[in-house]
């Protein structure tokens, strides 16, 4: 079923614009609705969908909702061979960084929400992640492996500064001496390096900053309320001074916009003390490609053609291959090309497998979760801090 709007409607799909501070173009119903919307102008015609701006004809942002969710549980399994970990916490829905290439983006649909503005603007929080995982990890029958912390959507989003949802969740772990990662593109993981220089000194923590671009001005289109690149940068710089093993993601590589850069942001990561080195082929799943094809329209369109084409050629002559093995890098001359030169610079710069997270001295926290915060910062003679 197909819905005609008449007049403004700004934010349906097909009726792209800039939005300041704001990642997607439009909100496009997801893929599960009853129904699909197509914009018309007042006179009675269709709207022209993608028709590129000029960068002063960008809208006002439209202003982040914030729901609490309830979930029964919080740590979430999974089987895929080709990530390394099995289970991890994400203590946020939906994502405000507004990263157009966000893998995740689709994942709004399950909410019957769209994968566009609102993934970016209508957020959801667990606030009884804390104490969900306190419970979880107090059951006879858990077994205790690396966690990863924010994979699906980041856990430090701008609202985590004032809410310190993953905080609280970092101190659950660290009291348990329980191994964890962190994927970010944050600045305010800086905030809890108290935590993870804790985690880190019992070879319990490691951090993985993702740089897409150098290109501050790419970046700025790219991932609009995400940190600057050299900002990125100097939390490496600030995660190796305390003492936390850190690696540099190179995540999307783009074909044609980005892939150039790789090497470059490799050697910048390894100077400010990146440890490890990994990288992920953009992916364009569900919706997202549509979403993704209209960014660049609306942004770099004597690129567009280009960027697609070569993306088809690493995915099998397909917006995107979710196979198992062949998601991350693709497949073909191209992508073989790119696994090559990111061994190659990975070889010459010095960059490191990461070390196994130690797992061994997990302790399951109290019945009732009382004392987990009190065994966080014992004194030098090993005294709990009862203050």
């Amino acid at each position: 079923m197909t819905v005609a709007w008449r007049g403004k409607f700004r934010h349906a799909a097909g009726s792209a614009r800039r939005l300041r501070g704001r990642g997607a173009a439009s909100n496009p119903d997801c893929r599960y609705a009853a129904w699909t919307r197509t914009p018309v102008d007042d006179d009675g015609t269709d709207a022209t969908p993608g028709r590129p701006q000029a960068a002063d004809e960008a809208s006002a942002a439209p202003a982040t909702t914030l729901t609490p969710e309830h979930p029964r549980r919080i740590i979430h399994f999974n089987r895929s061979p080709d990530v390394g970990f099995d289970r991890s916490i994400n203590p946020y829905r939906g994502c405000e960084h507004g990263c157009i290439y966000c893998f995740a983006r689709p994942t709004h649909a399950w909410l019957d929400l769209s994968p566009g503005l609102d993934f970016e603007t209508r957020l959801f929080w667990k606030p009884e992640a804390p104490s969900l995982l306190r419970a979880e990890l107090s059951r006879p029958s858990y077994r205790c492996a690396p966690l990863a912390l924010g994979i699906n959507t980041d856990a430090y989003q701008p609202v985590e500064r004032r809410l310190r949802l993953t905080r609280r969740i970092l101190e659950v772990l660290v009291a348990c001496h329980h191994p964890f990662s962190i994927v970010t593109k944050s600045a305010l993981i800086e905030r809890d390096l108290d935590l993870l220089a804790m985690a880190a000194r019992r070879r319990q923590a490691m951090v993985m900053i993702s740089l897409t671009t150098l290109d501050r001005d790419l970046a700025r289109r790219l991932e609009p309320r995400a940190a600057a690149p050299q900002r990125r940068l100097e939390v490496i710089r600030r995660l190796c001074e305390a003492g936390v093993p850190v690696g540099v993601l190179v995540a999307p590589v783009i074909p044609v916009l980005t892939e150039d850069e790789l090497e470059r942001i490799l050697e910048a990561a390894r100077r400010a003390g990146a440890r490890h080195a990994g990288y992920v082929l953009l992916r364009l799943p569900h919706e997202l490609k549509d979403l993704f094809r209209e960014w660049l329209q609306l942004h770099v369109p004597d690129q567009a053609g280009h960027v697609l084409s070569r993306l088809r050629q690493m995915r099998g002559g397909k917006d995107y291959d979710a196979r198992y093995g062949v998601r991350m890098t693709g497949e073909g001359p191209f992508a073989d090309l790119l696994a090559q030169r990111f061994r190659l610079a990975v070889k010459r710069l010095g960059f490191q497998p990461p070390a196994a997270l130690d797992h061994t001295a997990f302790r399951r926290p109290d019945d009732d979760g009382a004392g987990v915060q009190m065994t966080l910062f014992p004194d030098e003679a090993g005294n709990r801090d009862t203050g």
